[in-house]
């Protein structure tokens, strides 16, 4: 134990940390991409175009029950077949975009459609267009109701981004099955993984909580 804490861990614990900062940078680029083709979907879901809604009924369909460790594969290993080639994290970054825009976009879909409808017909009663209705009354009140789950989203999207090592990404753990590897002390190794991503985990959780009370009117905020 002592020899773990003051020679080992000081020893591969920066090593691991780049890799965690890889994890981060994933994991909010590919929330960012998300969070807007999400919503994206979600509104062209609602627009009332046949065809647009089944395409986009069909991409989310697909990504949602397709696991993602596959799409990751097809997307670094399959595409470069029709000449579509990616760099690993780019790769990393499509993919898990994708597949969390599917679920984000069921997330908006559902706060959007839980908006009382009356409040959309009084601000086109007063002269406000569709896009201004939804800019300036609907959008702000359904981001608040998603905010939570969007939240958990997010903390998922952190620990998933584990899943892009199978694709030569290195991130935290790829970093760890390296040393692992060289050292062949996997306990020791994934033990500081695991707390590396438990503590990225909770901030995550720390932060979100933070957004969600900023974002939470006064009256709100004061009955919690």
């Amino acid at each position: 134990m002592r020899e773990f804490v003051f020679v080992f861990a000081p020893q591969y614990f920066p090593y691991l940390l780049k890799g965690a900062v890889v994890t981060i940078e994933l994991t909010i680029i590919s929330m960012a991409c998300a969070l807007v083709l999400g919503l994206l979907v979600a509104l062209g879901r609602l627009s009332r175009i046949q065809p647009l809604d089944w395409a986009l009924r069909a991409y989310v369909e697909v990504w949602r029950d397709v696991p993602l460790i596959v799409q990751l594969l097809v997307i670094y290993f399959t595409l470069p077949q029709i000449g579509i080639r990616l760099p690993a994290f780019m790769a990393g970054v499509v993919g898990l975009s994708l597949n969390l825009g599917a679920y984000l976009s069921e997330v908006f879909r559902a706060a959007i459609l839980s908006i009382d409808v009356g409040q959309r017909d009084a601000g086109i009663s007063i002269g406000m267009s569709r896009p201004t209705v939804y800019r300036r009354i609907i959008l702000p009140q359904a981001l608040l109701i998603a905010v939570p789950t969007l939240g958990g989203y997010f903390i998922s999207l952190l620990k998933d981004c584990a899943l892009v090592s199978f694709i030569a990404v290195n991130e935290l753990l790829r970093h760890g099955t390296i040393i692992i590897s060289s050292t062949f002390r996997s306990m020791e190794i994934y033990m500081m993984v695991a707390i590396i991503y438990f503590v990225m985990s909770f901030l995550a959780s720390r932060v979100v909580w933070w957004v969600e009370w900023q974002l939470t009117p006064a009256y709100m905020a004061a009955q919690r």
